[in-house]
């Protein structure tokens, strides 16, 4: 299930006072994000990102950006930072959908490199109007957990059933069921991995020596057709032109896997096809991603590449997909 599930029977208000009301915007056919998602609602898409507060961004076409300069969450919840060290206003990765005639945001608390980390929890009827703070979705901390808590993305399956997959290093991928409460309803489960642990070709981190080496992050589920196809990204971001990040994908035919490649081999066990790298020409590497059946009938990967051109800075990409005769994703 993809976020872009607004009609235009949702009825456009001004913004309640208080809310993003100093809005001060400039247009833009090159926009910076990093971690972009996408939602549509009365005929505007919306793109959220991690900045202050959640970068965000409007267009009617999708070609034509109107970047907004106040955050799309004005006031980050003083839970966040009780339960997070070192976490202030810079919101990472979020996730957007509608779901039961309501907006859900999830969005990631952390710090660079370390897993005690929160994926909060906002509401709303519109997205351009007054959130509601929900509390924390779900938490990881450190040496109590072997996942991150962060990079979520919501799916619903074909029972109406909505989930949640997260997670970055450590040991990859999780999954649960979320409850009518809005709280994780099932223990996670992990779905992919990069690295088995142990496994002697896993490269050293980089960036952190506490994350480990299983450099797999940023999961999406988008379901098409017969199948939910995960898309993951593998190895190292956020290091401009150094940058090696790419995109991986594997499906399933249900929510809770296992998802395998086209080789059959299970993501669990490091398994993925290979579906976006940087060329070296116009992207050093890109990652991050997410995808959507659009309104217009064709369905759209979207995600951040760390520009050649612009000296590793992170630019938004949007590509369409077309699907093979066996029912993958390639981009056109």
């Amino acid at each position: 299930m993809c976020c872009l599930m607004a009609c235009e029977a949702i009825q456009s208000q001004p913004p309640r006072r208080g809310f993003r009301g100093r809005q001060m915007a400039f247009a833009t056919d090159t926009m910076m994000v990093h971690d972009p998602v996408m939602a549509w609602e009365n005929g505007t898409y919306y793109v959220l990102a991690t900045g202050n507060g959640l970068q965000w961004a409007t267009s009617k076409d999708r070609k034509t950006w109107v970047m907004q300069q106040t955050p799309f969450i004005e006031q980050i919840p003083a839970w966040t930072t009780d339960s997070v060290p070192g976490f202030r206003s810079h919101v990472w990765a979020p996730d957007i959908i509608r779901w039961h005639d309501r907006w859900w945001l999830a969005y990631s608390c952390s710090t660079f490199g370390k897993n005690t980390s929160a994926i909060g929890l906002m509401s709303s009827e519109r997205l351009n109007g007054q959130w509601k703070d929900e509390g924390c979705l779900v938490a990881s901390k450190e040496n109590r957990d072997n996942w991150n808590a962060i990079d979520p993305g919501f799916v619903v399956d074909d029972q109406d059933q909505l989930w949640m997959t997260w997670g970055s290093f450590w040991d990859g991928i999780q999954l649960a069921k979320i409850g009518s409460d809005m709280k994780l309803a099932t223990k996670p489960v992990t779905i992919a991995r990069r690295h088995l642990a142990g496994d002697p070709n896993a490269p050293e981190n980089p960036t952190s020596r506490f994350a480990g080496r299983n450099a797999i992050e940023a999961p999406f589920i988008l379901k098409h057709g017969g199948y939910y196809y995960l898309f993951v990204s593998w190895d190292y971001c956020c290091r401009g032109a150094q940058s090696n990040y790419r995109v991986a994908v594997g499906r399933s035919k249900t929510v809770e896997g296992p998802y395998v490649d086209s080789k059959g081999k299970e993501m669990t066990q490091g398994g993925g096809n290979l579906f976006l790298e940087g060329d070296k020409r116009e992207f050093e590497a890109a990652g991050h991603s997410a995808a959507y059946d659009l309104p217009t009938g064709e369905t759209v990967f979207i995600c951040h590449g760390y520009s050649t051109g612009l000296h590793g800075a992170s630019i938004l990409i949007q590509r369409p997909i077309e699907w093979t005769s066996d029912g993958w994703p390639q981009l056109k």
